[in-house]
């Protein structure tokens, strides 16, 4: 099937890697990709909507409109791109007035919001078009020993009555995609606990990442896997600013679920940009070759 990848801006511009491990697993699934010129950012569904819902609404309209003229459903790739862009379809669907007021702001660019097509995350796409069975079916080397900790984070679920994903409290969706490579998905305490990214506090995100942190390691997993950027950049990083300001080293790898496609697929580590995370995943390698 065909699908126009949205790819946000995290990706592009500061992870490429994850770019890289859709190009190369989703084809496998039978996806073909049909890139689209246009797109800007989503945008923002924290700090640019809060500032201006309007301008916000408009520009996440014009990115539907540029998809629109494909006739191809959208998936994504980021959760808050997802976030926008549901969000902006269920505003407009909801209110034909303030429908009409976006497409005055988008006539002066020759664009209309028609409502005319889909938009899905990747992993929504996979679990409802292409089958759990199909992923299974495209593994070449099983993750048979790998534990991998989830991490939801909240814009993949919630609001749950704009998003329709899952269970939003009781979530499986990314546990079956896992289960699906082979892997074991690990559930701790904390995988439904925000990443911080949101919180305007210098020191609460921090903590957060440390609570996190603190429950997969308890369960023994051998990495964490998420499906947003947004969230690696938390987490990623806030590995090192722990072990920096508090003295407690995790060293638990975190690794964007079609990078851990991608290993099940048979691609190297380096072919799916494992090498450019701060925390390498090591003690995941080296389940792969024990």
């Amino acid at each position: 099937m065909k699908a126009v990848p949205f790819w946000g801006c995290m990706m592009p511009l500061k992870y490429p890697q994850m770019e890289l491990a859709i190009r190369k697993t989703l084809p496998n699934l039978g996806v073909e990709l049909v890139d689209v010129e246009g797109f800007t950012c989503c945008p923002d569904p924290i700090y640019f909507k809060a500032q201006d819902k309007m301008n916000w609404l408009t520009i996440a309209a014009r990115n539907l409109a540029v998809a629109e003229e494909t006739g191809l459903d959208v998936i994504t790739m980021c959760s808050g791109c997802i976030s926008t862009l549901k969000e902006a379809q269920y505003l407009l669907a909801e209110d034909e007035e303030l429908r009409f007021k976006i497409n005055q702001r988008l006539k002066k660019i020759n664009k209309e919001y028609q409502g005319k097509i889909k938009v899905k995350h990747v992993t929504v796409l996979l679990r409802d078009d292409i089958g759990m069975g199909a992923i299974t079916r495209s593994v070449k080397r099983p993750l048979n020993r790998i534990r991998v900790g989830i991490h939801y984070g909240c814009h993949l679920l919630k609001p749950s009555q704009i998003m329709n994903v899952d269970d939003a409290d009781y979530p499986q969706i990314l546990d079956d995609f896992v289960r699906a490579m082979g892997a074991i998905p690990v559930e701790h305490k904390e995988r439904m606990l925000c990443c911080g990214k949101g919180c305007m506090d210098d020191e609460l995100p921090l903590e957060m990442t440390e609570s996190i942190f603190s429950a997969i390691d308890e369960e023994q997993a051998d990495c964490m896997g998420l499906i947003c950027p947004t969230c690696f950049s938390s987490f990623d990083l806030g590995q090192l600013m722990i072990a920096r300001k508090k003295g407690k080293e995790f060293n638990i790898p975190v690794i964007y679920l079609f990078q851990l496609l991608g290993l099940a697929q048979g691609l190297k580590p380096e072919e799916v940009g494992l090498h450019t995370h701060r925390v390498k995943p090591e003690r995941v390698l080296q389940k792969l070759v024990g």
